[in-house]
């Protein structure tokens, strides 16, 4: 059984796979899309479930509302992946907070 992840590594993690999924969607490849959704979602479950620092919650609640929203979409345009790589930026630079 691997190892739990720090909060930090967990929100590196989704923040690669945020980068993943905006060049999925910009390449047009939906099945990738879904399968990194899905992981994506355990890991945010599981960071949820960690020791995460207090000044990390409001970042962790907005990207909450915004992945709910981005994994319910099934338009995976440029826009949708203007998001997700939104996030990644995002959540690569907060992760020291985490």
């Amino acid at each position: 059984m691997p190892a739990k992840m720090v909060p930090k590594d967990l929100v590196l993690h989704i923040a690669v796979n945020m980068g993943r999924l905006a060049r999925f969607a910009m390449e047009g490849k939906h099945a990738r899309i879904n399968m990194f959704l899905a992981e994506t979602e355990d890991h945010l479950r599981e960071l949820e479930q960690s020791q995460f620092k207090r000044r990390f919650k409001p970042t962790l609640v907005f990207f909450k509302q915004k992945f709910e929203t981005l994994k319910n979409s099934k338009n995976f345009n440029e826009g949708w992946a203007e998001e997700a790589l939104t996030w990644a930026n995002i959540l690569t630079h907060r992760a020291k907070l985490a």
